[in-house]
């Protein structure tokens, strides 16, 4: 004889309209979509298997999320924190560290995730992964960078003379080394 379906769980408006928004917005992890949507299909009374076959999940996912939910509500539905190693690296360590120019002699303009890692002790990967979570990308700065030719005056004093006076009969061509 099958079982019972479950009560419905009791759903506030606001709660409905939180939840509606969770499974609409193009930014939320898709897990947590999949869990405001079962929430939803649970307040709405749909049995525990049907909910499992709509959304996607085994049916003791169903029974998890709903009592997570009714342990603790919408924030039930987000993620705890997963076991395993304790981060030992100060993500603000390396994000400070990145953010201040790189010793002279370095010979670089800006940081590469490996060479910040040698520096601070830890692993490239670390500073990469670092970098992903906050955005930042010190190749992409919007200030201007000194270079660290030691010929630059020259260059640039060689360069200026050709445009204010070029020599008779000849084509001064101008190639960027960037792309």
């Amino acid at each position: 004889m099958p079982a019972a379906p479950a009560a419905a769980l009791a759903l506030t408006d606001a709660d409905r309209e939180a939840l509606m928004r969770l499974t609409r917005a193009s930014s939320v992890r898709a897990g947590l979509a999949k869990r405001a949507r079962i929430v939803l299909l649970a307040g709405d009374g749909t049995a525990n298997t049907r909910i499992a076959e709509l959304v996607g999940v085994s049916r003791p996912t169903v029974l998890l999320w709903r009592d997570r939910f009714a342990k603790h509500g919408i924030d039930g539905l987000h993620d705890e924190a997963r076991p395993g190693r304790p981060r030992h690296v100060s993500h603000e360590r390396i994000i400070a560290a990145t953010l201040k120019p790189p010793p002279k002699s370095l010979g670089v303009t800006h940081w590469s995730s490996r060479l910040l890692a040698a520096r601070l002790g830890v692993g490239n990967a670390t500073v990469a992964r670092c970098w992903r979570e906050y955005g930042v990308q010190p190749w992409r700065s919007e200030t201007f960078k000194f270079s660290t030719d030691p010929e630059l005056v020259a260059k640039v004093t060689d360069v200026i003379g050709l445009y204010l006076a070029p020599p008779d009969n000849a084509i001064v061509l101008c190639v960027d080394e960037k792309s």
